[in-house]
């Protein structure tokens, strides 16, 4: 048993664990009349020591947990230095606190596996757990997410709907369910991917970050299903665990709604231009679909590119694409630029015109890049990507299909654009949480201005 010695001379750090040992062992249930409880002090100066827990009643015996204090910082001597003053209470170093409090008095969490299971609140989410129409879409509680140690958890703020939410809500085309379950999703998946917010925790082995930070960045979601996640971890909640490799710090001068219409869309615009599409300065660009989420991005980076930028918009969107850098635009009601004798050097289709249309619209030697396609049941926009594929080497124009793929590296590029005033995201409309269905149902429309934004 422990030295009574030793109990009294504790510092005010050791008695908050002994507060949180005792709530650990409640709610695990461990049955004991007598434990003893190893803590390893791993503070600046913090001794080891023994302590005394009470328990449950039950047979008796003895349960070992080992307790890690996590940068649990000791009280300072009126001159400055570390000392063992038991009069003050333990400052916890906050820039390197990892998981939420456990202990009543509000002292810092223990990094204990089991302790991060315990007390867990709960936290507004909008999740699906069957595919369909927006209607499938739940306001409900759900566990806070789990740190991992090389996971972040983030305090989010606002997130935004795209076009790939609503495939995986709808679970169309049929090949998406090849991710995320045939039938039905494999599990409860929480809407959207796109975030921005503060970070609340971080992992042991987390380095880019620290709580407080305030960030930008993806989700898993549906795509990407983290197999360690009791529900699919997405946007659409107060609180999201995401590995630190798909977040970037938030751009300094955007709030956090304007910065959670950025990650996805711009990504798309900007791989699509400058690596797929391969745009030079000077070269005459056309951009179908300009007014959408990605078109917006599209049309500032293009001009950031040097190209001559066309834009194609319906007519109550012609002045907005104008406005943000676009030379020409064509009202695809009143004219077809398929017909109208113009070549361009590169298209990018973000609608879905067909191939042999827009070939009609390129140089020789251009380049037409596709995103998307119609919303079929099977295959979708991958029939028409294979088509490009196949019909490629047999003309001299480059016919390329694109992809997104995720770039830590690019979200910094895009976040440097942003704080120099060279890319803007325009916002069509924002939702609350409990809205949710309704922007789902706005982005099936198929006419939003720029992107949606959901506040949480």
């Amino acid at each position: 048993m422990t030295d009574p010695s030793m109990r009294s001379t504790k510092p005010p750090a050791i008695d908050a664990l002994g507060c949180c040992l005792r709530a650990m062992c409640d709610e695990l249930q461990i049955s004991h009349s007598g434990a003893c409880k190893v803590l390893r002090g791993r503070g600046q100066g913090l001794p080891s020591a023994t302590l005394d827990c009470a328990g449950r009643g039950g047979p008796a015996g003895q349960v070992v947990l080992e307790v890690v204090l996590i940068h649990l910082h000791p009280p300072r001597d009126g001159d400055g230095t570390n000392g063992p003053d038991a009069s003050q209470a333990p400052v916890p170093c906050s820039s390197h606190a990892r998981w939420p409090s456990f202990c009543d008095d509000g002292s810092d969490a223990v990094n204990s596996s089991a302790a991060r299971q315990i007390r867990r609140k709960p936290v507004k989410a909008v999740v699906y757990d069957t595919y369909g129409s927006p209607d499938v879409l739940v306001l409900m509680e759900i566990d806070e997410p789990v740190v991992g140690d090389d996971q972040v958890l983030v305090r989010v703020r606002a997130t935004s709907v795209n076009p790939a939410d609503w495939h995986f809500m709808r679970g169309l085309p049929y090949l998406v369910r090849l991710i995320n379950g045939l039938r039905k999703p494999s599990k409860a998946t929480v809407l959207g991917s796109d975030i921005a917010g503060q970070v609340e925790a971080v992992g042991e082995n987390v380095t880019r970050f620290r709580p407080g930070d305030e960030v930008f960045g993806r989700t898993r979601a549906a795509h990407r299903p983290d197999r360690r996640d009791v529900v699919g971890a997405g946007g659409c909640a107060e609180y999201a665990c995401v590995s630190e490799d798909v977040l970037a710090p938030k751009p300094a001068n955007l709030t956090f709604e304007q910065a959670a219409a950025v990650p996805l869309a711009a990504l798309t615009a900007l791989q699509a231009l400058r690596d797929t599409g391969k745009v030079q300065p000077g070269q005459r660009v056309l951009i179908n679909g300009a007014s959408g989420g990605v078109g917006t991005f599209a049309v500032q980076i293009a001009k950031l590119l040097g190209a001559h930028v066309t834009g194609v918009c319906g007519t109550s969107n012609m002045e907005m694409v104008r406005s943000i850098g676009a030379d020409q635009v064509i009202d695809y009601s009143q004219e077809d630029f398929t017909k109208s004798g113009h070549r361009y050097d590169l298209i990018l289709d973000i609608g879905d015109r067909s191939l042999s249309s827009l070939r009609r619209a390129l140089t020789p030697k251009g380049a037409l890049v596709t995103i998307g396609g119609s919303a079929g049941r099977w295959i979708n926009g991958l029939g028409r990507q294979n088509k490009l594929r196949l019909l490629s080497p047999f003309v001299s124009q480059r016919l390329q299909p694109f992809l997104t793929k995720w770039s830590q590296q690019d979200l910094h590029v895009l976040r440097e654009l942003i704080e120099a005033g060279k890319v803007t995201p325009v916002i069509d409309r924002t939702y609350r949480l409990s809205e949710a269905p309704e922007a789902m149902r706005y982005l099936e429309g198929g006419h939003a201005r720029g992107k949606i934004v959901i506040t949480v």
